[in-house]
């Protein structure tokens, strides 16, 4: 009896990160959410240029919510699509309060600079956010912060991210302080997902290379059966 409870309990911990990270998927909406996703910057770009700043906003807006409607409808999950118009809400907000059309666009640019100085503040701080945030979602705590070699991956993910998240913040600047608004409507949809999946690929590789030297280590269990 004693041997086998360790054993499933390594299988539910497993099971339950699976079933997190398959939410987490869910939630994105696939191929789908990421069009989504891109539609009401996109809308904007094409509207302002059509009809000037209201135009603009008016569109994104309608869009926005006709994707959360269209959420809601099928019912898939809510917070997507409240996030979704609340995000465009705001980032409309700011850009009807200056009269400016960049301004649409400029909570992303600094949300991404307080992204890599978070992801940066953690590795100096020894706690790297994607160690942190992927042993939380997947119950297995902070065992991985006792071994050194597993810091250093969870290390090299974070600045991936970091460097990620530096590089948004870069070019979006770049391209808001020239004025550029359709350059960067293009920048936001270009550097969004696909550079977030190579994010997501330095983290998943860190993990792997923790687990396996965790377990070589005696720090996680070495088989599941």
């Amino acid at each position: 009896m004693q041997t086998t409870r360790p054993q499933e309990s390594a299988t539910d911990v497993q099971t339950a990160g699976q079933r997190k990270k398959k939410s987490a998927l869910e939630q994105a909406g696939g191929t789908k959410g990421v069009i989504f996703s891109a539609l009401p910057a996109v809308v904007f770009v094409i509207a302002n240029n059509a009809g000037g700043l209201k135009m603009g906003i008016l569109a994104a807006l309608l869009v926005a919510l006709g994707i959360g409607v269209e959420r809601l409808t099928r019912k898939e999950s809510l917070q997507p699509a409240l996030g979704g118009v609340f995000g465009v809400a705001i980032a409309a907000g700011v850009s009807w309060y200056t009269g400016s059309a960049k301004d649409f666009f400029l909570i992303g640019i600094w949300a991404s600079l307080a992204g890599a100085v978070a992801f940066v503040l953690s590795v100096v701080l020894r706690w790297p956010l994607a160690g942190l945030i992927w042993n939380s979602a997947t119950g297995k705590g902070t065992v991985w912060r006792a071994d050194k070699r597993s810091r250093l991956y969870y290390d090299i993910a974070t600045l991936v991210l970091a460097a990620i998240f530096g590089a948004r913040f870069a070019v979006q600047q770049y391209l808001y302080q020239a004025d550029e608004v359709g350059s960067l409507g293009f920048a936001k949809i270009a550097m969004g997902y696909p550079l977030l999946a190579v994010g997501f690929l330095a983290v998943a590789w860190a993990a792997r290379a923790s687990d396996k030297r965790l377990k070589a280590i005696g720090l996680l269990p070495a088989k599941r059966t």
